[in-house]
């Protein structure tokens, strides 16, 4: 995850979508992953489905989606006509565990409720949604119930986030994706007790451990077995749509620094793949050969990446790259479009408008290609 503070929020005027409630997903079809496991297709007419869009995460301030969705409800129903008018055609949304869970059995009626208006949102809209859970960004919204679960514990109130959030999406052909976590981490040996978060990046915490004490299990073991207990219980509801979870780059099973989720010992239970990678300059074949490592049998998705450590040019050149293995590109989106960028005197504006551009012509071959 990256954040660029990039100055003052301009007020945006509301696309007021008029559709109503019954025609919400007209024209959207359930995506499914191909025969071949090379890729995605539109499950009712067998058509091929690239997705490229944005992870909506937060705004140009920084604010958690969920800071604002009722409030600024316009502002939310704006940006996604802008994503949309930009080419994407998929939104991955984060949403935080602290929002959805009142107790480790217990949903949150009025979150649920607006899920289901933003899941209308994006039938309405054309965008599918990467549906992101399990989100504890802001360490101080996380509750000391949750942080004080054992790990059986913990999985079982994880387990219920995803079987509530999965009851109420089933019936929509507007979910992309269930991502079980964004970024979670198997430790090697014992961490204190309710130390759960990775360090921070700026003011939010986007690495996860899903287990405090290793003991004498392999990593690897216990991420599969927390992967195929959430798939479970997904399935429970929802046997339909599609599930993966959000690896760092650093997942495979090198010396050095690795998540413990090692793609080829950990996807049995997932439909397809999700790394987050941001090439760095001079090192894009680093890079691509690191992404390759992510292709195990199943479909993989670039789910984040951004020219953060290269140049909108060289991120363009490694995709370009990196076209024969990745079905799907999810970059970022903050609130600003194009237009408002072009006023701004920041450098992060900058860099963002020009990407915008890359991404936008893009989308564009894409969205010409497809049936």
């Amino acid at each position: 995850m990256i954040n660029l503070n990039a100055g003052p929020l301009t007020l945006i005027l509301a696309l007021h979508l008029a559709s109503a409630p019954g025609e919400m997903n007209s024209g959207m079809d359930e995506i499914a992953v191909s025969a071949d496991h090379k890729g995605f297709i539109r499950r009712a007419t067998g058509n091929p489905f690239v997705p490229f869009g944005f992870n909506y995460d937060h705004d140009d301030v920084g604010r958690l989606l969920e800071d604002y969705w009722e409030k600024e409800w316009d502002r939310v129903e704006a940006d996604f006509a802008e994503m949309r008018q930009l080419g994407a055609n998929v939104v991955r949304i984060h949403l935080q565990t602290c929002k959805f869970l009142d107790a480790p059995d217990k949903a949150n009626p009025k979150a649920l409720a607006q899920l289901d208006r933003l899941v209308q949102l994006a039938g309405k809209t054309g965008l599918y949604l990467n549906l992101t859970g399990l989100g504890c960004y802001h360490k101080r919204d996380v509750p000391a119930w949750y942080d004080g679960l054992a790990e059986s514990e913990r999985w079982a109130a994880q387990a219920f986030f995803w079987q509530s959030i999965a009851k109420r999406c089933a019936g929509s052909p507007a979910i992309f994706c269930y991502d079980l976590m964004n970024e979670p981490v198997v430790p090697g040996g014992r961490r204190k007790e309710g130390d759960w978060l990775g360090p921070p990046f700026g003011d939010k915490h986007f690495v996860q451990l899903i287990s405090l004490d290793q003991g004498n299990r392999p990593r690897p073991d216990i991420a599969k077995a927390w992967i195929d207990l959430l798939c479970g219980a997904i399935r429970q509801v929802d046997r339909r749509h599609l599930i993966t979870v959000g690896m760092v780059d650093w997942s495979l099973d090198r010396k050095g620094l690795t998540s413990g989720f090692v793609p080829g010992k950990v996807v049995d239970s997932l439909d397809f793949v999700s790394v987050h990678l941001y090439p760095q300059t001079g090192k894009l074949d680093v890079a691509l050969e690191t992404f390759r490592g992510f292709s195990v049998g199943k479909p993989v998705v670039v789910e984040e990446t951004f020219p953060l450590q290269c140049t909108a040019k060289e991120l363009e050149t490694f995709m370009d790259k990196a076209g024969t293995v990745s079905c799907g590109w999810i970059s970022f989106y903050w609130g600003k479009p194009p237009n408002e960028l072009r006023r701004s005197k920041t450098i992060g504006d900058a860099m963002l408008l020009e990407w915008l551009g890359v991404f936008e012509k893009r989308a564009r071959r894409i969205n010409s290609q497809a049936p």
